[in-house]
Parts: C-alpha cells; sequence; structure tokens
C-alpha cells in the first residue's frame, strides 16, 4: 500500500525527494527486513506473531520503494501528458510482478523444504542471498555519497 501512495504522488509531482537517497534507503530496507527474518527464523525465537510494529515498518518501507518505483515510471513516461492511465497500469504490473515472485519462492520452497531441507534453512539461504545483495547495493550507493 505504502509504494502505490508514494508512486502516485511522486509520478504525479506532488512530492519529491532526492533520488540519491531513495536509491540509498532501498538496499537499506531490504538489509534490515532480511535481518528480521533471519532473527524471527532463529530456534530461540520459535513464534514470531506480526504485530502493528511490523505492519507499521512494511508500510514506511513501501513508501521509499514507491519513491524508487516513480523515478522508473517517470523515466519511461518521459513528457507525456496523461499519466493516469500509464501509472495505473506500471502499477497493477509490479503488484502482479511482485505475486509472480512470491508464487515462484513458495513453490520452490514447498518443493525444497520437506524434501530436503528445514524451513528455518530455506528461510536462511533466502535471508542470506537477499541480504547480501541488498548490503551489496547499499556499500555501492554509499561509495556514490563521496
Amino acid at each position: 500500500m505504502g509504494h502505490s501512495v508514494t508512486l502516485a504522488l511522486a509520478t504525479l509531482r506532488l512530492v519529491s525527494v532526492s533520488s540519491q537517497l531513495v536509491e540509498t534507503l532501498i538496499p537499506a530496507t531490504i538489509l534490515v527486513t532480511a535481518l528480521g527474518a533471519y532473527t524471527a527464523a532463529t530456534p530461540q525465537r520459535p513464534e514470531n506473531p506480526v504485530t502493528l510494529s511490523r505492519y507499521l515498518m512494511a508500510l514506511c518501507f513501501g513508501l521509499i520503494h514507491g519513491l524508487g518505483f516513480s523515478t522508473y515510471l517517470r523515466a519511461l513516461l518521459g513528457n507525456e501528458e496523461s499519466i493516469a492511465g500509464p501509472l495505473l497500469a506500471f502499477n497493477i504490473g509490479l503488484e502482479l510482478g511482485q505475486l509472480v515472485i512470491l508464487c515462484v519462492v513458495l513453490t520452490i520452497g514447498a518443493a525444497l523444504v520437506p524434501a530436503i531441507l528445514q524451513r528455518r534453512r530455506w528461510v536462511h539461504i533466502l535471508v542470506g542471498v537477499t541480504g547480501g545483495l541488498a548490503l551489496l547495493l547499499l556499500v555501492q550507493r554509499l561509495g556514490a555519497w563521496s
């Protein structure tokens, strides 16, 4: 929900944030999320209920990601006058793309976890790959600040 709001606001130029800041914050949010998922999957914390703070964190991170998506969409649109249709189509495509990725990961997990891996190990693998890539991008983005 968060990224849909800022995607619309920034694409319509009602909100403006430094693209360098946004491009630095995006991998930072992914890294924080990966670390949270790793912590939640540790044996010391067998249950990790979804709390209001996790929803708020997801909303805030979504706001940041929407700003990043808007930069890309604005580049695609160029000087196009009517952007309501492309904005809606882009947002729907973005949501569908995320659902496809989620389905692929869940399908692979459903096939591997019972047969080969423990659920916790699968989560750690996904968190390691995602967190590692986010850390790499974050270091690159921070290097661009100098």
